[in-house]
């Protein structure tokens, strides 16, 4: 059978495509099926989306989504459904946790609910043998029942490799998992909520093991160019044994260097030492905000600023490029929460290479999305609108609009500072400029 997956490009063009379709593409061709991938370039309209899926005749349509892309890809869907037949399913965190709302849209067939290697082979297998699409665990049919969830799939190393041709990559930068599940219990990320889907079903954390993870990347420079590795895990530094032998087999076999996310409570002065040894060469921390308050008491962070900034120092000191997360116009802040979170920010700067700034959010699944929904938080055309980064859809009891739009106004012309700086005072007036529409551009954009 020949499956096409849509990758739903939205403000920009993204660095990668999706890397569940990645994993699901090798899954089925080691199973004798095709597959390939049609980017939707942010410039695509509908009508040039659909003629490029007819040209591919496909058997089956798979798409993966998170909210942010869920309305475009919606009206794509429609455009593509009005001019073909073949079935759609779509996966990812946005069908995952708003099944209903994504089934109900036009040209929708199937929902894959959670994991999607062993659930699409099922639903190819049924589709193409004629055989009742009803009845396969984690696929939800239009106008069916909510299906049963299948065990996670078991061990991590005998899932066959991403498919590249998936991806997107360029000039040798290569995206990594080690792992799959988070066991922290942040109130705003819907990477936890994978542990909490699955709660009844098993465990769904699972880790690779190093040979899987290095005969990876050795297979991927004996193919083409290793230039680079972006570790994709949410957190990379969960359990410090598994991270140091990591550290002493990448430094010992490749070397090759690479990025990763981590939290300032999975590391200390020793591991950063390490992973600096190892080729790592940039670490993105989720400070969020700047409130201890707002961390612990609402998004279930309980670091210290204290502990923050100690690791921000370790990190520089050991020649590690470090970027900063932040979000604003958390439910529950107050604009002296603001003002710490640009404080703590203006403070990190000393060590932060750069920062990124969001305005919150409430993505379908998480604790924050169902309190946000039980207060009143949430418009009532909340479904219709654009989930952005820019500005905030909520009306929160102790935070007006204008206060997080003017922080987040802050935050852009403080990143443009630090750009300008770090650029240096010789640059031209014209290079300055282009330093500053860039800036405007990201914050414009999300």
């Amino acid at each position: 059978m020949r499956i096409l997956f849509i990758e739903v490009d939205t403000a920009r063009e993204w660095a990668c495509a999706s890397i569940g379709p990645a994993f699901i593409a090798a899954f089925l061709r080691e199973r004798g099926h095709e597959v390939s991938l049609y980017r939707a370039g942010v410039d695509a309209t509908p009508e040039e989306v659909a003629a490029s899926v007819r040209a591919a005749a496909p058997d089956l349509i798979g798409i993966s989504l998170t909210t942010r892309q869920w309305l475009r890809a919606r009206e794509l869907v429609s455009a593509v459904r009005a001019d073909t037949d073949v079935p759609v399913v779509a996966g990812g965190l946005h069908p995952t946790f708003s099944p209903t709302q994504v089934l109900e849209s036009p040209g929708f067939d199937y929902v894959c609910l959670g994991e999607g290697e062993e659930p699409m082979l099922d639903l190819v297998t049924a589709l193409e043998s004629g055989e009742p699409t009803t009845g396969i665990d984690n696929i939800w049919t239009a106008g069916g029942t909510r299906p049963a969830l299948r065990a996670p799939f078991q061990p991590l190393d005998d899932m066959p490799f991403m498919a590249r041709d998936m991806l997107d990559e360029y000039e040798g930068c290569v995206h990594m998992t080690t792992q799959r599940g988070c066991p922290f219990p942040c109130t705003y990320c819907a990477a936890r909520m994978y542990n909490e889907l699955y709660e009844e079903t098993a465990n769904y954390g699972r880790r690779r093991s190093h040979t899987s993870v290095l005969d990876e990347l050795l297979e991927i420079q004996r193919n083409g160019t290793l230039a680079y590795v972006i570790f994709l895990d949410d957190t990379f530094t969960i359990y410090r044994r598994w991270v140091r032998e990591f550290c002493r087999v990448y430094g010992e076999r490749l070397a090759i260097p690479f990025s990763l996310h981590a939290r300032v409570e999975t590391v200390n002065e020793s591991l950063i030492g390490e992973l600096a040894s190892a080729g790592c060469k940039h670490i993105t921390y989720g400070v969020e905000s700047g409130s201890l308050r707002v961390r612990r008491d609402i998004m279930q962070r309980a670091a210290t600023n204290e502990r923050i900034k100690e690791v921000f120092r370790w990190t520089q000191e050991a020649g590690i490029m470090v970027t900063a997360n932040y979000m604003l116009g958390i439910p529950g802040e107050t604009r002296a929460d603001l003002q710490q979170t640009f404080d703590l920010a203006s403070e990190l700067q000393e060590y932060a290479l750069d920062f990124g700034y969001f305005v919150f959010y409430p993505y379908p699944g998480t604790t924050l999305f169902r309190h946000c929904l039980e207060k009143g938080y949430l418009p009532g055309d909340y479904l219709e609108r654009e989930a952005n980064h820019r500005e905030s859809i909520l009306a929160l009891p102790d935070l007006q609009a204008d206060d997080i739009a003017e922080y987040y106004d802050r935050f852009t012309a403080l990143r443009e500072r630090q750009s300008l700086e770090r650029a240096g005072a010789s640059l031209s007036d014209a290079a300055q400029a282009t330093i500053r529409e860039s800036v405007q551009h990201i914050a414009t954009t999300g």
